[in-house]
């Protein structure tokens, strides 16, 4: 059993404290709703590299020059991925593996 005073004033006084307390407490918990919600971004594991990519030369032509797996360590800033299929056709075109990840081994094209 609540203890509230009888009279109208104090009632009046009370209903307005409490409602201020319920304003602040409804602000910090929307600002700790948005602060999970930063963190669970942040927690989302990376998106899965690309399985092969397509290394462009410098230039105006920005012809391809190397081909590449997905998760080479010499890929650069000049790649985009590509399909399988697109791999193989770069390769059969003349377009050079990349000597270290070997594309085309893995590709079955040595």
């Amino acid at each position: 059993m609540s203890v509230l005073p009888p009279d109208l004033p104090r009632l009046r006084t009370l209903v307005t404290y409490l409602r201020g307390e319920l304003g602040r407490a409804e602000r910090a918990l929307n600002i700790a709703e948005e602060r999970e919600a930063l963190a669970a971004q942040r927690r989302r594991p990376a998106p899965e590299p690309p399985a092969w990519l397509i290394e462009r030369g410098i230039g105006a032509g920005r012809h391809p020059v190397r081909v590449h797996a997905g998760d080479c360590w010499d890929a650069g800033k000049r790649c985009t991925a590509m399909s399988m299929d697109e791999a193989r056709r770069a390769l059969v075109e003349g377009v050079r593996a990349c000597p270290h990840c070997r594309p085309d081994a893995a590709l079955g094209m040595e």
